[in-house]
């Protein structure tokens, strides 16, 4: 009976894991109003940097960008969010894509190096942003190699979307943005 007591909580097996700590999220429920203020913070953020591509052919269209206002808009107070994260990954993903780019070329094998690099960098430097994986990814195989390609799109536009996301975010009662900086 003392050992049933004593007993310490099995480690479970490494196929045991995949089973998660429970079947179903408890996630928080969401008003109406939140809904709303994500659709004018994704569309406004989204407008502005299409409309400079596309009009006034100040940058470039960038796919990330779109990942990365889901998190801006839809959950402005998660650590993936924060300006740091946001920028500090976009940064740390567009350097490493050029530099591998530059390195290895665009093959399957640079691919892998980028994304896996810009990654690990990113958890090093506490910046992560999953949308940032895409630039890492798009900077070796889109980027020419070309350090511009860091400043224009993606320093350019993510500094367009954190600045729309400080507006938007803040205008309701409920939301503040960013929780922290640096």
């Amino acid at each position: 009976m003392s050992e049933s007591v004593n007993a310490e909580k099995k480690t479970p097996t490494y196929f045991e894991k995949w089973k998660g700590q429970t079947f179903k999220a408890k996630l928080p429920k969401v008003g109406f109003d939140q809904v709303v203020w994500s659709f004018i913070g994704g569309f406004c953020a989204l407008f502005i940097v299409a409309y400079l591509a596309q009009e006034v052919k100040l940058l470039s269209l960038f796919a990330p960008f779109g990942a990365s206002s889901v998190l801006l808009f839809g959950a402005p107070a998660a650590p993936f969010s924060q300006p740091r994260n946001v920028f500090g990954g976009h940064m740390i993903a567009a350097l490493v894509g050029v530099i591998v780019n530059n390195l290895l070329g665009t093959s399957y094998f640079a691919i892998a190096v980028g994304v896996a690099l810009a990654i690990s960098l990113m958890v090093k430097f506490n910046a992560i942003h999953p949308p940032a994986g895409a630039t890492a990814f798009i900077g070796v195989t889109a980027s020419k190699g070309s350090f511009l390609w860091i400043l224009n799109p993606v320093a350019l536009g993510i500094i367009i979307m954190i600045l729309v996301a400080l507006v938007v975010n803040n205008l309701d009662k409920k939301r503040s943005y960013p929780s922290y900086w640096i």
